[in-house]
């Protein structure tokens, strides 16, 4: 089961908030967006801010931290919402295997690696393809398609 790394402090309760509230009037850094999906346990509307990876021709939501809330949650629902601003986007999520991660991780970190690298042991985009296979297991991935 993969890991899980908090947020800190400042990340929790200046940065996120920025950025969420930027996101809510329509403006994402570099592509990023508002997930929305219901909370397992409680099925009130959880949000999170995320990093949607376009990577040969499909949709992904990687996880940088780990095993997170939202990923508990976003597996338990099959789905959730995109958002920025007032456009929202439904869709359907099916977990990736181990096995077809690397690459999908490798592309990840070369678009969000300033934003998120440090989640990811020292790996980089340009890692061996060994240490992509060995860190794979700790970030849950999930491929996404709109649903109307």
């Amino acid at each position: 089961m993969a890991k899980y790394q908090a947020p800190d402090l400042l990340t929790k309760n200046v940065f996120n908030p920025l950025l969420m509230l930027s996101m809510k009037l329509g403006k994402g850094w570099r592509g990023s967006q508002i997930l929305e999906v219901p909370g397992r346990k409680s099925g009130k509307t959880q949000t999170v801010p995320v990093n949607p990876l376009e990577f040969d021709a499909k949709r992904y939501l990687v996880a940088p931290r780990g095993n997170t809330q939202w990923t508990r949650n976003v597996r338990a629902a099959g789905g959730g919402t995109l958002r920025l601003g007032g456009k929202r986007e439904r869709f359907s999520a099916a977990e990736i295997a181990d096995a077809e991660k690397p690459p999908i991780l490798r592309a990840y970190l070369k678009n969000w690696a300033s934003e998120t690298g440090k989640f990811f042991g020292g790996v980089d985009h340009d890692a061996p393809e060994e240490k992509l296979v060995a860190i794979a297991g700790e970030h849950p991935i999930f491929r996404i398609e709109v649903v109307a």
